[in-house]
């Protein structure tokens, strides 16, 4: 099984400091959807984990976020592409979970229900707590320059192996090449 798994806020829709907290702030980055479909039609399946601190912090609910994942799910079909599962930390930061990206505990999950071993599997993200969940987990660490992921690349300390791409379509190109 082909296995790609993708950080939502910044990578596959538009992040804000003020967080997404309801369907209506939930937009996606031009070209995220298609590249979802891209891997989609190459055979990969696409799973997404998310820090959703929100949730902890009070600032929405399990409705809301359900609301945004279902908005997520029909803009992806609508392109031909599928999002097989999202996985989601709703810890606030100072939770001591192992859960919460950057600890590899959602990935190493993800892992396990899928009945797959992380070595090699992409993990694309636009934060270093994205990169140092996959390279923790064995993954494949993949940087994208959207959402936080420049000031990322220019912060520098990137896991060994990192590989950069301008936005998720051009990593899904490179995936599905």
């Amino acid at each position: 099984m082909k296995l790609v798994i993708l950080d939502r806020d910044g990578v596959i829709n538009f992040d804000s400091d003020e967080y997404i907290k309801s369907p209506g702030e939930w937009t996606p980055i031009p070209g995220s959807l298609e590249a979802i479909a891209r891997l989609t039609q190459a055979g990969f399946r696409v799973v997404v984990a998310t820090n959703q601190s929100g949730l902890g912090r009070g600032l929405f609910d399990m409705a809301a976020l359900n609301a945004m994942h279902n908005k997520m799910h029909k803009a992806v079909g609508q392109m031909g592409g599928r999002i097989d599962a999202v996985f989601f930390c709703p810890h606030a930061q100072d939770a001591a979970c192992t859960c919460r990206k950057a600890r590899p505990g959602m990935l190493l999950e993800i892992g396990e229900r899928f009945n797959v071993a992380l070595a090699g599997v992409p993990a694309i993200g636009d934060s270093l707590r994205d990169l140092q969940a996959a390279s923790s987990a064995g993954a494949r660490p993949m940087l994208v320059l959207t959402g936080k992921g420049e000031q990322t690349r220019k912060a520098g300390g990137l896991p060994a192996g990192t590989e950069i791409h301008k936005d998720l379509a051009a990593a899904a190109l490179a995936l599905s090449a």
